[in-house]
Parts: structure tokens; sequence; C-alpha cells
């Protein structure tokens, strides 16, 4: 793809992603008198129109191993965090879920006030231990309810090859509740950087790990086995010889 295409691309992209935002946000809002499952079905036209527009502008597909691995029940997401795609992402690869966020993001105008009405467990990261207490009680009533919950651990995109630091607030949700964790590792970030304007093409690769028991077992314990098979896999994912 030339320097001109891959502008030209990566500028109409965000130009349709502005603008579902406002779209699909404002639809959002106009059912939330009905269940989250309409009002979820609604939102989820975003992600799945701005995975189409990314393939179709900027050439960036994707491509998913150890579907297999995803239980038939709700369950905590464990994610890696390089970029915006993994939030659209998330969305068409599992059954209906709510995100642990910076409860800022609500007071940003259209997304955020879309993102209200999908019963995120939205925290007060500042509120230190309080902030695990709001996260493992929203995130029980969200799981018994039947949603998935997604967490990026690292709290923040974190740039391609990077590590960051593992938050411990979803390990403890899940050995609170004692549903297992699926860790997911990609590399999207090689394609879409953090904080980046162009788009490169390829295809994401995305691994999905085998569950994580969390029933009688330690958070911290919990933490490293998930970051251990996450970290372990970009490992892979970064190393064309071992993909």
């Amino acid at each position: 793809m030339s320097s001109l295409r891959q502008f030209v691309g990566s500028a109409l992209f965000s130009l349709g992603m502005i603008s579902s935002t406002v779209l699909v946000a404002t639809a959002t809002m106009l059912v939330r008198p009905f269940p989250f499952r309409v009002r979820y079905a609604v939102a989820r036209t975003f992600a799945y129109f701005n995975l189409w527009t990314l393939r179709v502008l900027c050439g960036i597909d994707y491509q998913v191993q150890g579907r297999e691995h995803v239980p038939a029940g709700p369950a905590i997401v464990m994610c890696k965090h390089q970029s915006t795609w993994e939030t659209f992402a998330m969305q068409a690869l599992f059954p209906p879920q709510v995100y642990v966020l910076k409860r800022e993001l609500l007071r940003v105008p259209f997304f955020g006030w879309g993102l209200a009405c999908l019963a995120p467990i939205a925290i007060d990261r500042k509120a230190g231990r309080a902030a695990v207490s709001q996260v493992v009680d929203q995130g029980r009533d969200r799981l018994e309810n039947g949603y998935w919950v997604i967490v990026f651990p690292e709290g923040t995109r974190i740039a391609a090859g990077k590590t960051g630091k593992y938050r411990v607030g979803g390990a403890i949700l899940a050995t609170e509740t004692g549903y297992p964790i699926v860790p997911v590792a990609h590399n999207a970030g090689e394609s879409w950087p953090r904080r980046g304007f162009l788009k490169r093409p390829g295809t994401v690769e995305v691994r999905i790990g085998p569950t994580v028991i969390t029933q009688g077992r330690d958070a911290n314990e919990v933490l490293a086995e998930a970051r251990d098979w996450i970290e372990g896999t970009m490992k892979e994912l970064s190393n064309p010889t071992s993909k």
C-alpha cells in the first residue's frame, strides 16, 4: 500500500469512526429503556462497522486461534491492550460483555454517553483499594446476570513489544466470584500503533488461551498464570519463526 493510499485510507477510516460513534451512540441512548441485550445489539454495530472499514480502507484483517477454549458460560477476559482495535474485536469474538474502565470515559461526548447505557464497570482509579471493591461488586453483578467482563489488566495501551504492569483487580474479581479467566494475546499494535493515525495493512493474529481456573486460588497466582500465558504468546507473535 502506497504512502498516499495509506494516508487516505486512514483518514477515511477516522472520519467513519467519528461519524459512527455519533450515530451509534445516539441510537444506543434512544433504546436505553429497553433490555440490555437490545441496547448491546445496537451498540455492537459500531464494532462490526469499524472492523469492516478497517479491512476495506486500511487493509487490516484478523484471524483467530483458540476459539475452542471459549467456555459456554460467562467468564472474565484478560486481553493484551495495544491499540483501539481490540475494543472492537472483543465484541466480535465473545458473547455480550461489559468493560472495566475508568469513570472519566463516561463523560466523553457521544462515546461515553453511549457507553454508559451498556452497564460498564466504571471505577475511580484514584480510589485505591476502593477501586478494587468497585470492580468486585459491579463485576459480580454483571457476571451473575450472564454478561462477560472484559479487562485490560495493563490498564492502558502499551506499545507493541512492551509490557505494562498487570493490575490485580480482574484477578481478584475472578477469585472472589469463581468465574474463569480467558487470556487473549494479539499483535494489533503492529497494524494500528498506540496513538497512531496511520494504519498499516496486515492480518492481526489473535490467540485465545486455555481458561485459567480461579476457584479456591490466590489472586496473585491467578494473575501470574494469565500474564505468563499472554506475554509468552506475545513473544511468539512478534517472532515470525515461531508463528
